[in-house]
């Protein structure tokens, strides 16, 4: 069974940004590549056993087990030694990524208190865009009454996109509700 999100994009969001931007070639219309999630654990230095209670919500979040960030280099003014854990991460494609951007859009931003929408302006010049969020409690997969900590995260979209203007047409037909 395909994701219904990228029925959609196959149906009705590649021809309408084939014709909005006047593509010669079917390969030239934008798509969405890959989705990274990232925890960033920066009290992980003081207290190394809080990764695993991370690792464990990423993986149900993302339906896919993470990846353990270390540190590349020492910093002494933060206790911070070089190969230390300070944050998990993971990178969705294909499938996975299709259902994930689907329970993001429709289930977990709105769920977020006194949403307005996403900022349009978040977008790296290339294409891409990337999404902050305050607290990993907005994902129905998470129980509150296990959660020791509210964390934040950031969600990466990666697209082929050449310039902002097509990543944001893609994502804005895609349902991203973008603030005005």
């Amino acid at each position: 069974m395909t994701p219904r999100l990228k029925t959609k994009y196959s149906k009705e969001v590649a021809p309408k940004l084939r014709e909005e931007f006047a593509f010669a070639n079917t390969m030239m219309i934008p798509k969405i590549t890959k989705i990274t999630v990232n925890f960033g654990l920066g009290e992980a230095v003081s207290n190394p056993k809080i990764i695993d209670p991370c690792v464990d919500q990423m993986t149900k979040i993302a339906g896919q087990k993470p990846v353990v960030t270390r540190a590349k280099g020492s910093i002494s003014n933060f206790k911070l030694r070089e190969g230390m854990p300070i944050g998990v991460k993971v990178t969705l494609r294909k499938e996975r990524m299709w259902e994930f951007l689907d329970r993001l859009l429709s289930v977990a931003l709105p769920r977020v208190r006194d949403f307005r929408g996403v900022s349009p302006k978040a977008f790296d010049g290339r294409g891409n865009y990337t999404l902050g969020l305050k607290e990993q409690i907005i994902f129905p997969e998470i129980n509150y009454d296990k959660v020791d900590k509210i964390r934040g995260m950031n969600i990466t979209i990666t697209t082929s996109a050449r310039n902002d203007d097509e990543g944001r047409a893609l994502l804005k037909a895609m349902g991203m509700p973008f603030r005005q």
